[in-house]
């Protein structure tokens, strides 16, 4: 093993040597706590020996339930700190995804932040701690006496899992996305968005989210300081950029239409920033252009996959003509673009995004057949990432994202499945065919809609039908709303056409 591949197993142990050399400085807020570098060092490496008290054995998986609070980074620090896996759950699943999601990773231990303990059933096995949120900076008292802190964070292999992400789902089984050390590290101790000791990083989405976790462990890794936001809001988000001198933040497209339209935006000194990143859909091209001449500092918008292996920057302060764009495959990073048959295809042709690079996940837990589906091997092996996403190099190699081959929807940022959807409508007796479409919405980029035939001699009511599926679903999947049509356009082996379905909607919106 190399010094280099022993340094992969050590990102937290990195992050806690700033409470050695720091103690006093602040490292992590979140509403009115902040804990120094000192403290977040003690509270993890405390966390970590309970947790390891706690364990018949070595640290298995770890489960965290919540939004965002200093504690839940504790938690989450202080799993991984303990040798074991975090597996940060999201909150706004359907509670029979979750279900799915605990059945899968079977935690030995999960963490919940104080409010959420409902979303778990009564008779849930295994031990369950309440954190606090908003009034607490670690884990509870109770849990953590009589425990002794480990003195150092234990450095494993750099291939053992760090943490395992799920993907969104409706109901039953969601995929697990398992990152290992080496992934992590690999990530935070880029020097591609100028993050060091003198940043501060403002993040706004929840701690179950990769838009979350990827900045935040790169800013502690350098030994910048992470703001969190329990609860996103406009006019907040600005007032703490301006209190707080933010330089840096990560967002996703619709929080920052939602920045720009605030009426505020224009009375915030917002002149501390150096790197906005925006990730987790597409921001069209005016969009970009406004942020660029409205909001200071470098605008960088970041296409890639929580499962890695396929990043592309655009530098829009640099590029500014390629607004239409996502930019170039980043330092390391292998893109191709294939047809159906696998074959590369040359700039100016549309084919899937596939990709590779030095920071793919280990796989999907547990899932061989998500593995089957989501691996690519060129003709010597080399294995690649699919995206599930059409698209094409220009002339100057910057690619530019055509359409979804998978028939996803992103919303807010978040990844909805058509598919997950349908079946829901199909499910209901009156309903004989359906189809799910994303369309235009200005509050969420897009939003999924449905079309639905009714069952011949049935008669049904779009709202109440919606109300149906609706409260089958996560909060971040529900339709917008439903639609009753005559039939649904089919091309000759019986697929519903969905862009023609697609087509009035963003014709309209164009």
């Amino acid at each position: 093993m190399t010094h280099a591949d022993t340094d992969e197993g050590l990102l937290v142990a990195t992050i806690l040597r700033h409470g050695l050399d720091r103690p006093a400085d602040p490292a992590v807020t979140c509403g009115a706590q902040t804990l120094s570098w000192g403290e977040l060092r003690r509270e993890v490496l405390g966390a970590a020996g309970a947790i390891a008290a706690a364990s018949d054995g070595p640290v298995g998986r770890v489960a965290l339930l919540g939004t965002v609070s200093t504690s839940l980074v504790v938690a989450y620090l202080g799993i991984v700190a303990a040798g074991g896996c975090a597996v940060p759950l999201p909150v706004s699943a359907h509670p029979d995804a979750l279900a799915g999601m605990l059945a899968d990773c079977e935690p030995e231990l999960i963490f919940v932040q104080d409010g959420y303990r409902p979303l778990l059933a009564a008779d849930h096995p295994g031990r369950i701690v309440v954190i606090g949120a908003d009034d607490a900076v670690g884990l509870p008292r109770d849990f953590t006496d009589g425990a002794a802190p480990l003195p150092e964070a234990i450095a494993p292999s750099p291939e053992t899992p760090f943490n395992i992400i799920y993907s969104s789902g409706t109901t039953g089984r969601a995929k697990g996305i398992v990152h290992s050390h080496a992934m992590r590290y690999r990530q935070a101790a880029r020097a591609l968005f100028g993050v060091d000791a003198s940043s501060t990083m403002l993040l706004a989405t929840p701690l179950y989210s990769n838009t979350t976790l990827m900045p935040m462990l790169a800013s502690l890794f350098h030994g910048g300081r992470v703001v969190l936001m329990a609860k996103f809001d406009a006019g907040t988000y600005l007032e703490l950029a301006e209190r707080e001198g933010v330089t840096h933040t990560m967002l996703v497209p619709v929080q920052y239409r939602r920045i720009l339209a605030a009426p505020t935006f224009g009375t915030h000194d917002l002149s501390a920033f150096k790197v906005k990143q925006c990730t987790g859909a597409p921001l069209p091209a005016a969009d970009k252009r406004d942020i660029l001449a409205r909001w200071p500092g470098r605008f960088l918008e970041v296409y890639g996959l929580t499962e890695g292996g396929c990043t592309c920057i655009l530098d829009l302060s640099a590029f500014p003509e390629k607004a239409h764009t996502v930019g170039r495959p980043a330092a390391g990073n292998d893109i191709r673009i294939i047809d159906d048959a696998g074959n590369a295809l040359p700039s100016g042709e549309r084919g899937e995004i596939i990709g590779r690079s030095a920071t793919m996940m280990s796989g999907y837990f547990r899932n061989e057949d998500a593995n089957r589906a989501f691996y690519w091997r060129d003709g010597e092996g080399t294995l690649y990432h699919r995206t599930g996403d059409i698209g094409m190099f220009d002339e100057d190699g910057f690619l530019v994202l055509l359409d979804r081959k998978k028939d996803m929807i992103i919303s807010g940022g978040f990844n909805i499945y058509a598919s997950d959807l349908e079946e829901k409508l199909l499910g209901h007796p009156d309903v004989a065919e359906a189809a799910v479409i994303g369309i235009p919405s200005e509050a969420w980029g897009e939003t999924p809609l449905g079309l639905v035939v009714s069952r011949s001699g049935a008669t049904l009511a779009p709202e109440t039908l919606l109300e149906w599926v609706n409260g089958q679903v996560g909060r971040n999947q529900r339709l917008s709303a439903i639609e009753i049509r005559g039939d649904l356009p089919r091309n000759n082996a019986g697929k519903i056409l969905k862009q023609e379905l697609r087509q009035p909607y963003w014709e309209k919106s164009a």
